[in-house]
C-alpha cells in the first residue's frame, strides 16, 4: 500500500520534496560504466549480448525512477556506496522530469536494440547521447534534463545540484584569471584536435576506428570495401 507515496522525500528545512543527489550521481556513474561496456563490446567484439541486458535493465530502472525512486535498483546501489556521506538534497520534481526524458530515450533503444535488433548509426548516436547525459551528471553534477525543466515548466526548479537554480555570486576560487583562461582554452583545443586526429590521421590502425568507420558506411560502400578486400586477397594468393 505504501508503494506509491508522494514523490520524493520530505526533509526538514526544505519547502519542496527532495532526493539525494549523491546517490543519483553514483547511480549515473554505474549506468555510464554499463553503457560504456556495452558500446565497447559492440564495437570491439561485435556482440550485443551485454547491451541487450543492460538496455533492458536501464529501461526498467528509469520506469521505476519516475514512479517511485525509492525502489529503483541503480539508486539503491548508489545509496549503498554513498550511505556514509552527507546527503545533498535537490528538488524531486525536476529530477523526475529529467528521468522521464531518460525513459523516453530508453524506450526506442529497448525496441530497436532488444526486441527488434536493428542497429544503425542513428540508434548508436542515441546511445552516445544517453552516455553523454550520464557522464555529465556523474562527473560534474550537471543534470541537463533538470535545466530543460525550466524551459518547459511554468514553475521554476529549486534546490538544484550545486545550488545553480538560486542566484549567487561566484567566489574568487571559482573564477579564472587570464593565465588560467589561456591554459583552459589550450587544453580544450588540444583535446578536440586529439580526438579529430584519432579518427582521421591514424586512419585504420586501431580496431575501434575501423569499426566506427564501417558503422557509418552505407551498404554500397561496405560492398565496395569487401570487394576490394577480396580482390587484394585474390592477388596475394599463391598459385
Amino acid at each position: 500500500m505504501g508503494f506509491l507515496p508522494e514523490y520524493g522525500e520530505k526533509v526538514a528545512g526544505y519547502d519542496v520534496r527532495v532526493l539525494n543527489e549523491r546517490e543519483a550521481r553514483a547511480a549515473a556513474a554505474l549506468l555510464f560504466v554499463g553503457a560504456f561496456i556495452g558500446l565497447t563490446n559492440g564495437v570491439m567484439l561485435q556482440t550485443a549480448v551485454f547491451s541487450k541486458y543492460f538496455i533492458t535493465f536501464f529501461t526498467l530502472d528509469f520506469l521505476i525512477r519516475i514512479v517511485n525512486p525509492r525502489y529503483a535498483p541503480s539508486l539503491m546501489v548508489g545509496r549503498f556506496f554513498v550511505q556514509n556521506q552527507t546527503p545533498e538534497y535537490v528538488g524531486a520534481t525536476q529530477k523526475r522530469f529529467a528521468w522521464g526524458l531518460g525513459f523516453i530515450i530508453a524506450v526506442p533503444m529497448f525496441y530497436y536494440l532488444v526486441i527488434s535488433f536493428e542497429p544503425n548509426p542513428l540508434k548508436v548516436l542515441v546511445c552516445l547521447i544517453c552516455m553523454f547525459l550520464l557522464f555529465f551528471e556523474a562527473a560534474f553534477s550537471i543534470c541537463i534534463g533538470c535545466k530543460l525543466f525550466n524551459l518547459f515548466m511554468k514553475e521554476k526548479a529549486t534546490h538544484c545540484p550545486g545550488g545553480v537554480c538560486e542566484f549567487r555570486v561566484k567566489e574568487d576560487v571559482q573564477k579564472f584569471n587570464p593565465l588560467q583562461k589561456i591554459i583552459l582554452i589550450v587544453t580544450v583545443v588540444g583535446a578536440l584536435y586529439g580526438t579529430y586526429a584519432y579518427f582521421t590521421e591514424l586512419k585504420d590502425r586501431t580496431i575501434f576506428v575501423k569499426k566506427m568507420k564501417e558503422l557509418f558506411m552505407s551498404d554500397k560502400a561496405l560492398e565496395q570495401m569487401q570487394y576490394e578486400k577480396d580482390l587484394e586477397e585474390f592477388d596475394n594468393e599463391d598459385f
